[in-house]
């Protein structure tokens, strides 16, 4: 748990589900400074304070017809009785008559306003620049109406600093929360974020519904006050859902028709909730509805609810104030990862796997080859007469000069898809970050990997940058994930930039089925703090497997089935023994991360039989799975060939680690895959690995090419490593490192199919890794002193394998082979 405290407003709907974050919050020590909540307008508008926020002090509401006070000191009506339900798309509106009662359960001063506008925006992530229509306020989407809420809440209580709301699964709402918070300086919490996948009760059943079980232990009382889902109907109105009856017979209902995710939670709309009780951390009275003040309103289409009346605070037994223990916090390794940290041991060195030489996917007549042409690759540094002092400067620089590229491609910043900085130092991030960030305005920026490299940078240059992007005609939809908010599922953003960015790889502007995936970098962040893990004896192996969890989860949630080649990025190092020790480490942790198509195909008896499964009641559970099964959702085994899947050793992608200046927040590790690949059809990939004889030095290449075959083309992401000239000897001029690379690059795809067509003369990478410590004159100047960049290039201070054998450098090609015949 972070040293950090936070000053909360809890954005509260009356449901289940903001209320148990407000718990979670309590948990982590922070402090609720205010609850919020919107509720829908009155029928006949209310008069002219009808927007007004309004007031309710704890002690002024004994019933819920009580008079409000608004902010400018009127008095507000009460609402007025109205049968039909808003149906926001984004604020739950069934059962507000009871919600000012909340301020005197809790003891905390309740913020309420009426709900402006309408859902006009209906994209997934929330764009606020585009939110407001013509600029009238009636013209607004409803998110917006969370903004004088919150305005209001901060001049009362300025010290306030977090916002907490209890999305689960739905990125709509998470997105439109994060939108305000954000705007106004607050810090989002969503501890409830991804709950349903994260470690469940150990010795468990995984059950999709253990959230309902956690609010329940936890002194939640939570009824159903809407149902609108086939197999939920009026007798389920009022029931206690935070209760194992109540549990049991939601899903059973739901079960009968085919209950999608999170149905059991009612995250698809299937019911709402409202809260009447909690810990007495939180709920010094309970709330009571008569039985006469429950009308049940018909709404049609499926749709049924209460509207609530006469209801009254009770008095209850307070028994302490001390933080409740039974609010549950899943583990931060899941079981899976665990077992790595658990398996990680330096006498047991990778071993790399012999591999395939040739391929089963390729055709095997004439076949066309030619480089990647519809992603753009910009290296990107500013101009000699742009450097001086002042570091701010040069970032100005370094953003117009990216601005001037995105216009002249006819192309704008939305458009790129991920972006890799070099710093020279890692304390000049902030102010380079706030140029940078000027950037992007729209949702979802690039994902992006920051890393410093110290004085490994051309001289007088304290940033540059490498610029993926897609060529304007290309037909590339895109697609992001961007979660800001504080959880327990993987680290928040802080700053422009998405954990992942997909988008169609396309060949000649046209898309194909295959989609990449470009994820952030990874550092080690417990998500609920945003804190590294402190002192421990094994600090550095589960700093490298727990940022490894994180790459996995983002994978997992963007469908990524395979991943192409990964570098593990770590901070200087006391001395090469410990640098290819971090290396070791790193490669067994990359490869049992991967494990193997048979790892749940053991003789356990422990779990449930099909039998079970089927009429067991106890296994009959919404998404039930066992917790011991340890099989990783990446790599998806069924994308390989049969060939691939029955020596799983040799399909684990190559892995590299890169000793650099430092990382961010002063982390040890960051993860950095390069691409993730999705929507690959069965047995469409393959990776070939062929050692081959260099030139330079006499020493050894390697090369690995991932193969994955969409329609009639292949894409083949290839990986060169080169670990030639030794410390001792005699340093390789880059220039001449160069020429060899497209050499071997050439020599490594006539290998892979020699009846290849029109390769290219000189290839160049895309990114490429170079030990400076064997290599020399990386970066070429011009006359006017200007830094010439062949290729993305990441100055390395040392440069090693999964298997901790030191290499010179790592470079990285995209290429398109097609069926000449075919074509």
């Amino acid at each position: 748990m972070s040293g950090e405290k936070l000053n909360v407003i809890a954005l509260i709907s009356g449901g289940k589900d903001s209320f148990y974050s407000l718990l979670h919050c309590i948990h982590h020590g922070h402090r609720i400074v205010a609850l919020a909540n919107l509720f829908p307008i009155s029928a006949d508008g209310g008069g002219d304070d009808s927007t007004a926020v309004r007031v309710i002090e704890p002690g002024r509401h004994d019933v819920d017809s009580a008079s409000a006070t608004t902010i400018d000191g009127h008095d507000a009506a009460a609402l007025p009785d109205s049968e039909r339900d808003l149906n926001s798309f984004m604020y739950q509106t069934v059962g507000h008559e009871i919600i000012p009662l909340y301020a005197s359960a809790t003891g905390l001063p309740l913020y309420r306003q009426p709900i402006v506008g309408s859902a006009l925006r209906h994209e997934r992530d929330y764009d606020y620049t585009s939110a407001h229509g013509q600029g009238s306020a009636a013209a607004a989407d409803e998110t917006e109406s969370m903004l004088p809420l919150l305005r209001a809440v901060l001049a009362r209580h300025p010290e306030a600093d977090a916002l907490c709301s209890g999305a689960i699964l739905s990125t709509y709402q998470r997105t439109r929360v994060e939108s305000v918070a954000l705007r106004l300086g607050l810090t989002p919490l969503s501890y409830l974020w991804k709950y349903p996948i994260l470690p469940s009760v150990p010795g468990a059943l995984a059950d999709e519904a253990q959230l309902l079980s956690d609010m329940a232990a936890a002194g939640v009382e939570a009824r159903i006050i809407k149902v609108a889902s086939a197999g939920l109907d009026e007798r389920h109105l009022w029931e206690a859902v935070t209760s194992e009856t109540g549990v049991r017979r939601v899903k059973s209902s739901l079960r009968k028709f085919g209950a999608a995710e999170g149905a059991s939670l009612g995250e698809g709309g299937e019911f709402e909730t409202i809260v009447v009780d909690g810990p007495d951390i939180l709920f010094k009275k309970r709330i009571a509805v008569p039985d006469g003040g429950r009308k049940v309103i018909a709404e049609g289409g499926g749709s049924t609810w209460l509207m609530l009346r006469g209801a009254k605070l009770e008095d209850k037994a307070v028994h302490g104030q001390e933080t409740p223990s039974s609010v549950r916090e899943p583990a931060l390794l899941e079981a899976s990862f665990q077992s790595v940290v658990d398996a990680l041991d330096l006498t047991t060195p990778v071993q790399h796997a012999a591999g395939f030489r040739s391929s089963k996917l390729l055709p095997k007549s004439d076949v066309q080859f030619r480089a990647d042409s519809d992603t753009l690759h910009w290296h990107v540094v500013a101009d000699a007469s742009a450097t001086g002092p002042f570091i701010q400067n040069e970032a100005i620089h370094v953003v117009d000069k990216i601005k001037s590229l995105l216009s002249t491609n006819g192309l704008d910043s939305s458009q790129i898809t991920s972006v890799l900085i070099l710093l020279r130092n890692m304390a000049d991030f902030s102010i380079i970050n706030s140029e940078y960030g000027k950037l992007f305005t729209k949702p979802n920026p690039p994902s992006r990997i920051t890393i410093s490299s110290g004085d490994l940078l051309p001289q007088d240059r304290n940033i540059v940058m490498y610029i993926t992007a897609p060529v304007a005609n290309a037909k590339v939809a895109r697609n992001g994930l961007h979660v800001q908010s504080r959880s327990y599922w993987a680290p928040a953003n802080i700053g422009p930039y998405s954990q992942a960015i997909e988008a169609a790889v396309s060949v000649d502007g046209e898309p194909t089925r295959l989609r990449s995936v470009t994820v952030a970098g990874q550092i080690p962040l417990i998500p609920a703090s945003m804190a590294l893990p402190t002192a421990s004896k094994t600090l550095l192996r589960h700093q490298i497997v727990l940022s490894l969890q994180h790459l996995w989860r983002i994978g997992a949630e963007m469908k990524v089935q395979c991943w192409s080649s990964a570098v593990a990025y770590f901070a200087r190092q006391h001395g090469e023994n410990v640098a290819q020790e971090s290396a070791v480490l790193a490669g067994q942790a990359w490869k049992l991360a991967h494990g193997s198509p048979d790892c749940n195909d053991d003789d356990d008896d422990n779990g449930p039989d099909p039998w079970d499964l089927k009429y067991n009641q106890r296994f009959q559970v919404l998404g039930a799975t066992e917790t011991k099964t340890s099989c990783p959702s990446i790599p998806d085994w069924s994308a390989y060939t049969l060939r691939q899947q029955n020596e799983p050793d040799s399909s684990v992608p190559p892995l590299f680690t890169a000793e650099v200046e430092s990382l961010p927040r002063g982390s040890l590790v960051e993860w950095h895959v390069h691409n993730g690949l999705k929507q690959i059809e069965a047995g469409s990939v393959e990776l070939i690995h062929l050692p081959t004889a260099g030139t330079v030095g006499g020493d050894g290449w390697q090369s690995w090419h991932l193969i994955v075959k969409a329609g009639e083309n292949h894409i083949v992401y290839t990986t060169m490593a080169y670990s030639g000239a030794s410390q001792d000897g005699p340093v390789v001029e880059f220039r001449v490192l160069e020429r060899e690379l497209g050499a071997m690059y050439r020599a490594s795809i006539h290998t892979l199919q020699p009846n290849v067509m029109s390769l290219a003369a000189n290839p160049l990478p895309y990114l490429g890794y170079v030990d400076l410590r064997r290599t020399e004159s990386v970066w070429g100047h011009n006359g006017s002193d200007d830094v010439e960049i062949p290729f993305a290039v990441v100055p390395c201070h040392s440069l090693w394998d999964s298997a901790g054998q030191r290499l010179t450098a790592v470079a990285l090609y995209k290429s398109i082979l097609t069926d000449a015949c075919a074509s």
